[in-house]
């Protein structure tokens, strides 16, 4: 991949992290008007939340994962195993988790399904792109790739790893603070709640 290439990734990756966190503010705004059916003094509410506390842990652990696998070799090198031979997309992956982890936060699952549907949509629109500039770089191998691992859904029948890989301790550093601020979804929410308990906010929706 030239230098024109990846810079042009770089800029695309860029814009689709401004784009999804303003798709993020622009949730969380209209969810300040939603709320869910079952309150939180009900084991329901408590449910979908814990559930979501370990879909955000789950997307933590296989976000670091993917990372010792990929993490400064991103448009440089096609890394095939590890996370990466299950799904081509594996950080996508475990990120539309952590997505439906954060919308499980207001105690709706509907809102859950809805986070992490939306995400995964996002992300398919984003690895349509990716894969022009990938297919130019490493030309057969790409589509060799591809045709025997599958784009996003993993099949973890095709697991393979090396004995040894490199990584960079900045970039797992990243991916954990990056992790971590999801958790930052159950204190927003958690006021949210309460506004809308107190008459703060109007509720004009209600939720499973």
């Amino acid at each position: 991949m030239n230098d024109i290439s990846v810079k042009s990734l770089n800029t695309f990756q860029k814009r689709r992290r401004l784009g999804f966190s303003l798709l993020v503010l622009i949730a969380t705004m209209a969810l300040l008007y939603c709320g869910p059916v079952f309150t939180d003094a009900t084991y329901q509410h408590d449910l979908v939340e814990i559930t979501g506390v370990g879909l955000i842990g789950v997307a933590i652990i296989g976000r670091l994962w993917c990372t010792l696998y990929i993490g400064g070799r991103k448009g440089g090198e096609l890394v095939t195993h590890g996370p990466y031979s299950i799904t081509r997309n594996p950080l996508y992956v475990f990120s539309a988790i952590g997505a439906a982890g954060v919308g499980a936060q207001t105690g709706m699952a509907s809102v859950s399904v809805i986070f992490g549907a939306v995400t995964t949509l996002a992300f398919y629109i984003v690895i349509f792109r990716e894969e022009v500039f990938l297919r130019g770089a490493f030309e057969g191998r790409f589509d060799a790739y591809c045709a025997s691992v599958p784009r996003f859904f993993p099949r973890l029948s095709l697991y393979e790893d090396i004995e040894m890989s490199t990584f960079y301790p900045a970039r797992l550093r990243s991916t954990l603070r990056d992790g971590f601020a999801l958790f930052l979804a159950a204190p927003i929410f958690e006021l949210i709640e309460r506004g809308q308990e107190w008459g703060y906010l109007p509720v004009f929706l209600r939720m499973i």
